[in-house]
């Protein structure tokens, strides 16, 4: 895959900085081209790998989680109250 990498040099220092168009997390220096390029593409990497490691575990999450809606009764009903109280005892 090709990504677009946005290159600025500092004036003093005269390091390069880089940082991908695609995963904006991915932001490194070089001193010159060759470096910040292979500087970028350890970055970028590492973006990927956090990435991938982030989304497994949202799919786990989801997995193992039961999504319900509830919907709370009106507890003008003495007959209700009385249940609820009891069953919260017996647990």
């Amino acid at each position: 895959m090709e990504y677009t990498i946005r290159i600025k040099k500092d004036s003093k220092s005269g390091w390069l900085t880089g940082q991908c168009e695609q995963l904006p997390e991915a932001i490194t220096q070089g001193k010159d081209l060759e470096e910040l390029m292979f500087m970028m593409e350890d970055a970028i990497k590492l973006v990927l790998e956090c990435k991938r490691d982030e989304f497994r575990e949202q799919l786990d999450d989801k997995i193992n989680t039961i999504v319900r809606k509830l919907r709370m009764r009106n507890e003008t009903n003495p007959a209700a109250k009385i249940f609820r109280r009891k069953r919260m005892h017996t647990v």
